[in-house]
């Protein structure tokens, strides 16, 4: 099963879609559509992320060879692998999805924004995999922070991601 175009166009909505090598709310280096440059970095805590600011020697700083702008044709490829390792993460994790492409799609755009490893300890997934829809439709909506903050920018896409689940 695929992510719809609807759903790609309502991530990239959602992520943007950037040139230069940023770091997101929750302090992670990242480029493109929403793709983490290194993943190690996920692993460690928020406030170990904190001094990570540039080219500078730090205790993880952006490597030289990514500190550039890179091409539309780059950051498109990227997306497009990402959703392909974030389509089988979440039929693994709920199979029952097959077939329902608004909750699929759903599901995949709320794993590439939190991680498959949040989904799979999540009540979405629980309260999915056990059918109880409407229940995991509403779980989408405690997922709203980043870096210990809630975001406004967050609220806007778990509803989005309730409604495209629902449809």
């Amino acid at each position: 099963m695929k992510v719809s175009d609807r759903a790609k166009h309502m991530m990239m909505h959602h992520e943007g879609i950037r040139f230069k090598p940023y770091l997101c709310p929750a302090k992670i280096w990242t480029i493109g559509v929403g793709h983490v440059l290194y993943q190690e970095q996920i692993r460690l805590p928020v406030q170990r992320r904190e001094g990570y600011t540039g080219p500078i020697r730090t205790e993880f700083p952006l490597k030289t060879e990514d500190f550039r702008i890179w091409s539309k044709e780059e950051v498109l490829e990227l997306f497009t692998q990402d959703l392909v390792r974030f389509e089988r993460g979440v039929l693994r994790l709920s199979p029952n999805l097959d077939g329902r492409q608004g909750a699929f799609d759903a599901v995949v755009s709320f794993c590439f924004n939190a991680g498959l490893g949040n989904y799979q300890r999540s009540t979405i997934r629980m309260k999915n995999n056990r059918g109880e829809f409407e229940a995991a439709a509403d779980a989408f909506l405690a997922w709203v922070k980043g870096g210990g903050k809630v975001l406004p920018g967050l609220v806007k896409r778990r509803q989005d991601e309730r409604k495209l689940y629902l449809s």
